[in-house]
């Protein structure tokens, strides 16, 4: 029963963030100035973005944990990230705030969010078919979240985090579990670097 009632919660916050974050209010974004930039192929030892994410949960302290979700629609898994369908691209826009354009890009997703409001937390993985275009992605997918118009509370910040060269993380929401997330990717990872870090309040 309680399974049913969290996955209930899950699916309504879905429908939720379908309805706040798909308006673009048309402002500028603030340009970080530190972009990563590498000239060697840096790997991280996982097999994929599922494998990516769960990694990093597993090191949160039982006091710093919040009731998450990850997965698709479709596909929703408790308690822990899962895998997002990467043909899903008008979904995944919505979502996770990767552009439509950009999900060709990719071969491989996950995701983690918060199960009472996805404005809190919302977590993206990403797999690159091309190492190359990392910082154009990333780049495509900050201006994407930045340019929406937040109807259902604002997230405060916005983080984006390179892990390795091939795999590119997003995470808005609560500045604290954010400031949190990226503290566990940046001890769990000694190849992720920041790549943007943004407030969506100003």
């Amino acid at each position: 029963m309680k399974k049913k009632v969290l996955l209930m919660m899950v699916m309504m916050s879905l429908l939720c963030l379908f309805g706040c974050g798909n308006k673009a209010n048309g402002e500028g974004a603030q340009q970080n100035t530190e972009e990563t930039q590498t000239n060697e192929s840096v790997k991280v030892d996982v097999k994929d973005a599922t494998e990516l994410l769960t990694n990093v949960w597993s090191v949160y302290e039982e006091a710093e944990r919040f009731p998450v979700g990850g997965g698709d629609y479709d596909n929703i898994v408790m308690d822990a990230p899962g895998k997002y369908d990467v043909s899903k691209a008008e979904e995944m826009d919505s979502v996770l705030g990767l552009p439509q354009d950009s999900v060709a890009l990719i071969d491989d997703a996950a995701s983690m969010m918060h199960m009472m409001n996805a404005n809190t937390f919302t977590c993206g993985a990403f797999h690159l078919k091309d190492a190359s275009g990392q910082q154009a992605f990333a780049d495509a997918l900050k201006d994407n979240i930045m340019a929406r118009q937040w109807m259902c509370g604002f997230p405060d910040t916005l983080l984006i985090v390179a892990a390795g060269d091939d795999y590119v993380i997003s995470a808005f929401g609560n500045a604290e579990i954010i400031e949190i997330f990226k503290t566990k990717v940046l001890a769990q990872y000694d190849a992720a670097e920041v790549m943007y870090e943004e407030s969506l309040t100003e």
